[in-house]
Formats: C-alpha cells, sequence, structure tokens
C-alpha cells in the first residue's frame, strides 16, 4: 500500500527530524538527487496558489522528474467523473498525486483509492506541508528543534492546526492565541488561550497568518477583521518574546492587517526563508514517500 501524507502525523517524530535534516542537504545541493529521474508527479490545484505550485513544481524538476499541473476545469472531475476514477487513473500515469483542495473529504477519498502516494497540498482542515517548511526554517535560524517555543496568533485555522500536529511531534511546544469564536477545537494539542501577551511569553517564534482566507465567507470579513485586530503581529508583540525570537508568516500577507510591514520585511523575520524551504522540505517529503 502506499504512504499518505494527509496530515502530518503519518510521520513519527523521528521520520520528522530526519526529513527535516534531509531538507537542509538538499537546499545545500538542490540538485543532488535523482529521485524522480523519468518519473511525473500529478498536482491537482482546484484552489489558487502561489508558493505551493512554484515550490512543487521547481523541487519536482530538481528532483528529476515532471510535474504535471492539473487545474479542476482541465479534469473530467468537473464534469461529474468519480474521485475514485480520478484516482485509478492517475495512479497508472505519476509516481504520486499532490491535491489542492477546498475538501478534506476529497483528499481522503483520492488516498483511499490511489495506488500511488497522496499528499495533502491544503485542504480548510490541514496545511502539513507548510508545517515541514516551518520545521526547517526553525532548525535553520536556531540550530534545534527540541524544546523550541512557537507561538501562533490571529485565527485558529488550518496552519494553527498543522503547526499544532506537525511541529509538536518534533519537541516543539506550540501556543495557539485566538479570539473566541475563532479559535482551534478543544481537542487539539498544544496550549490555546485567548491571550497574545501570553503566548508568545519567551517564544521564540512568533507566527500568524491571513485574517481573511480562500475558505471564508466575504460577508463575515470586517467581523472577522475587527475581532482578530488585537492578534496583529507588530514589533510590539514581537518584544514580548524572547530577545531572539523572528516573525513568521505563511503567506500571503495584508500588511497592516495580520502584520506590520515593518516586521514582513524587516530584519526580525524569516517569512522568506520559510517560503524556499516550501521546495527543500517537498522535495525530502517526496523522496521518503515515493522510497516507501
Amino acid at each position: 500500500m502506499p504512504r499518505h501524507f494527509i496530515t502530518g502525523t503519518e510521520l513519527s517524530a523521528q521520520e520528522l527530524r530526519a526529513l527535516v535534516e534531509r531538507a537542509l542537504k538538499l537546499k545545500a545541493a538542490p540538485y543532488s538527487s535523482d529521485a524522480l529521474r523519468r518519473r511525473t508527479v500529478a498536482l491537482i490545484f482546484q484552489k489558487p496558489s502561489t508558493r505551493t505550485r512554484v515550490s512543487f513544481e521547481a523541487g519536482v524538476a530538481e528532483l528529476g522528474g515532471h510535474p504535471m499541473v492539473l487545474r479542476t476545469d482541465e479534469l473530467q472531475l468537473s464534469r461529474g467523473e468519480s474521485i475514485r476514477d480520478t484516482a485509478y487513473v492517475l495512479s497508472r500515469h505519476a509516481a504520486a498525486i499532490g491535491i489542492r483542495t477546498g475538501d478534506d473529504e476529497l483528499v481522503a477519498e483520492m488516498a483511499a483509492h490511489a495506488g500511488v502516494p497522496v499528499i495533502n497540498m491544503l485542504t480548510p482542515s490541514h496545511h502539513p506541508c507548510q508545517a515541514l517548511a516551518d520545521l526547517v526554517t526553525l532548525r535553520e535560524a536556531f540550530g534545534r528543534l527540541d524544546g523550541l517555543k512557537l507561538a501562533y496568533v490571529g485565527d485558529g485555522n488550518n496552519v494553527a492546526r498543522s503547526l499544532i500536529e506537525v511541529a509538536s511531534r518534533a519537541g516543539i511546544e506550540v501556543r495557539v492565541a485566538s479570539p473566541d469564536g475563532y479559535q482551534l477545537d478543544d481537542g487539539a494539542l498544544g496550549v490555546l488561550t485567548e491571550d497574545p501577551r501570553e503566548a508568545v511569553r519567551e517564544a521564540d517564534a512568533v507566527y500568524t497568518d491571513v485574517w481573511v482566507s480562500m475558505s471564508d465567507d466575504p460577508a463575515t470579513a470586517a467581523r472577522r477583521r475587527q475581532m482578530l485586530a488585537p492578534y496583529r503581529l507588530d514589533a510590539e508583540l514581537l518584544d514580548r518574546a524572547a530577545p531572539h525570537a523572528i516573525a513568521l508568516h505563511c503567506l500571503p500577507a495584508h500588511p497592516g492587517e495580520e502584520i506590520t510591514a515593518e516586521l514582513l520585511y524587516g530584519r526580525r523575520q524569516r517569512i522568506w526563508d520559510q517560503a524556499e524551504n516550501r521546495r527543500h522540505a517537498q522535495k525530502a517529503l517526496l523522496e521518503l514517500l515515493i522510497d516507501a
């Protein structure tokens, strides 16, 4: 049976650490692996993408493979063909399938029927590939993962959930600060609070994300901005973290909303490293899954 990557919890703590180290080696020598030589990876995009598409396409090419980018309107899925049939067909042509979609069940069903690894490139509930890149960025910045403290401030969304699920496995203490009504469910691991100042205390990194995402109802945008305004990542909030603390953001960003331009483009962030590290982390993931 193929090994899938749907939530990130499929990997053990040991595998996560090994993947991070492998990603850093691939970053240092981008063309040192030909794990996908003469192989194709199908990449299905049902949601707009910049970082995911660019990083996966470039990464597959660096591994010697061919990235087959497929949009919804280019597939018979848009005309009623089943996910099961699509999974059967793609498995006959590709070494792995990545999918970015607004439907968690679609990814689960694809994985249930695919004969090759399926990678969740983003769903409303999970963003595990981003979490892998965040681990690589933290390891790069601090030389370790065990014992780090990571604070997330803002909407309790898919990024926050994946940080808890994935980073916690790697030995990082994750705290998520969100207002009432925007918090993760009580079953989430990690520390959940409504107080952003408490969340960032002694944190090594402070993370945020957009306040209004692709999956949110536009009619609620004004209310979301009002509720999340106290959770803006600015210099004052970052100053409450550890003296060496860095700002993180998975992008796209809206300067002046969830993060100030001063931090987004300043010297106290590793945000653009995060964006680059998507490629290296995903290359290490593809190596792991395809060799499984």
